[in-house]
């Protein structure tokens, strides 16, 4: 059974910082894409960042490049995602997700596992 646990949401200031981790269990990890996602308050989920097995490709979407930082651990099966200089336009659910399509133009829905999210909310 695959398990996918989301942590490290919160309640930040603009400009300000998180860490979100993912830790997953149930699946050869360190072999699949990964991915974070995110769900604002238009309920439509945007791809956020992918990272290939070896963390060779990575992508951000335009409304997150500069500010996210995607990263894996392969050997604690677990993916994180580095945010920083937070906006309020960035407040959402962050989902992270695994075994799905990543390359260097973007990524799609199509991935098979998800987790149950963390939430985000910046204030201004």
């Amino acid at each position: 059974q695959v398990q996918i646990l989301e942590s490290g949401g919160g309640l930040v200031q603009t400009g300000g910082s998180l860490r979100l981790s993912c830790t997953v269990s149930g699946l050869t990890f360190g072999e699949k894409n990964m991915a974070w996602f995110r769900s604002g308050q238009d309920n439509t989920r945007e791809g956020v960042s992918c990272i290939s097995p070896s963390g060779d490709i990575r992508w951000y979407s335009d409304s997150v490049k500069g500010r996210f930082t995607i990263s894996r651990d392969n050997t604690e099966k677990a993916l994180y995602l580095q945010i920083d200089s937070l906006k309020p336009e960035d407040t959402a659910v962050y989902y992270c997700a695994s075994w799905g399509p990543c390359q260097r133009t973007g990524l799609t829905h199509n991935y098979s596992y998800w987790g149950r999210g963390t939430q985000v909310t910046v204030s201004s």
